[in-house]
């Protein structure tokens, strides 16, 4: 019998997205000065222009690289990429996970790019990327979300390809070196590792994507949410606070509140030992655990932030899919309750379990007592099973 505990974690949010805020968030603190001004203002630009120099700065980005707010969140700032950037040359698209899969449909359904291969794993695998051609556009996501897989590092990557590298990054960035020299395109969203709000996007271009953006004319229209370019020049003043459509001066005040703890802790550095110490946690968990795995099981390849994991007990895995789903709401469902762990079930199109995330914004003693109160509810919930049989 697993007694229930004591201890509950300070803040029970583990969500994937949006993520917890940062220890210490109170919206009292953020700079309320432009709110209800207009973006265009001297001081909107200016508040736009702060968050994209906070960003640039902490994430050591080079100075030749371009980085705007753009609409959309990741998906809209990833979208926007692909319809400017795509169909001068052939194409490569990886997917392990549900937005890798996404990609794939926006290349080969919604723009029909006929030159395209398409290279797919599992939930919990990656494809080889030692197959992948980088003198074919590429691209991937740096880390599956829905799937708590990562790619190792960009070894794969030539320093000398013909290519562009189109990389979403949203639950990587700032928890996850990137080594920018291999990447030309990186997008994300202030809700993962910063903790903010949703709706925004951010996109990062390489010289050798604005190369291509001031050189090639896609042949399909182009929404004006996406047009980065005017008479074959890059709109510069867009990755300099001046966006295409009207942003949240909230969500940008909740942005700089974000990147002004990111950069007081440590920055990037501090970040990275955050994600990783709260993974080092749950690795050391699942290791004592028999019940449980992750569904990475390849180290070098498993996530520190977005954390998935199955449960391997014959008493669950032998269930039909629809019943281990049902046996994992349930235990959800008593976490929640219990005001320990919000939103901890598996992305609804992976395997069957949970994940948990582990970003720079959870706090490693919250992961830490977390832990007792998942076996506490796994035998719950395997009672009500046994009941129900």
């Amino acid at each position: 019998m697993t007694a229930k505990p004591s201890k509950k974690p300070h803040c029970p949010n583990f969500s994937s997205g949006p993520c917890a805020k940062h220890p210490g968030y109170s919206v009292s603190h953020l700079d309320t000065k432009v709110l209800g001004r207009s973006h265009r203002s001297k001081l909107g630009k200016s508040r736009l222009k702060l968050a994209i120099d906070l960003q640039r700065e902490i994430l050591g980005i080079p100075k030749d690289y371009y980085l705007g707010i753009v609409a959309g969140s990741d998906t809209g700032a990833v979208e926007m990429a692909l319809w400017s950037l795509l169909g001068s040359l052939p194409v490569d698209v990886l997917a392990w996970e549900a937005f890798g899969k996404d990609w794939v449909t926006d290349i080969v359904k919604q723009l029909k790019l006929k030159d395209t291969r398409t290279f797919e794993a599992p939930y919990g695998k990656l494809p080889d990327l030692a197959q992948v051609d980088t003198d074919r556009d590429v691209v991937f996501t740096w880390n599956g979300t829905t799937s708590g897989v990562k790619v190792p590092n960009g070894d794969w990557i030539k320093s000398t390809r013909k290519g562009l590298t189109i990389c979403d990054a949203t639950s990587a960035v700032y928890a996850m070196d990137l080594p920018w020299d291999k990447l030309d395109v990186v997008t994300y969203s202030w809700q993962k590792v910063l903790g903010g709000e949703g709706g925004h996007g951010v996109l990062i271009l390489s010289p050798r994507a604005v190369a291509r953006l001031e050189s090639y004319t896609p042949s399909w229209p182009m929404p004006k949410t996406f047009r980065m370019s005017k008479g074959g020049k890059l709109a510069a003043d867009i990755f300099e606070g001046a966006t295409i459509n009207t942003p949240s001066m909230l969500a940008v005040e909740d942005a700089i509140d974000a990147l002004n703890w990111g950069k007081v802790i440590g920055g990037q550095k501090e970040m990275q030992r955050r994600s990783n110490s709260n993974l080092k946690s749950l690795e050391d968990w699942v290791a004592k655990t028999p019940w449980i795995e992750f569904l990475a099981e390849d180290k070098a390849i498993r996530s520190n932030t977005s954390v998935c994991l199955k449960f391997t007990d014959k008493a669950v895995s032998s269930l039909p899919d629809e019943a281990q789903q049902n046996f994992i709401k349930s235990l959800t469902s008593l976490l929640e309750k219990e005001e320990v762990a919000y939103d901890i079930a598996g992305y609804r199109d992976a395997p069957p379990g949970i994940r948990i995330w582990c970003g720079a914004t959870v706090e490693h003693k919250d992961v830490e007592a977390l832990l007792p109160w998942i076996e506490w509810a796994y035998a719950e919930t395997l009672k009500s099973l046994a009941k129900a049989a």
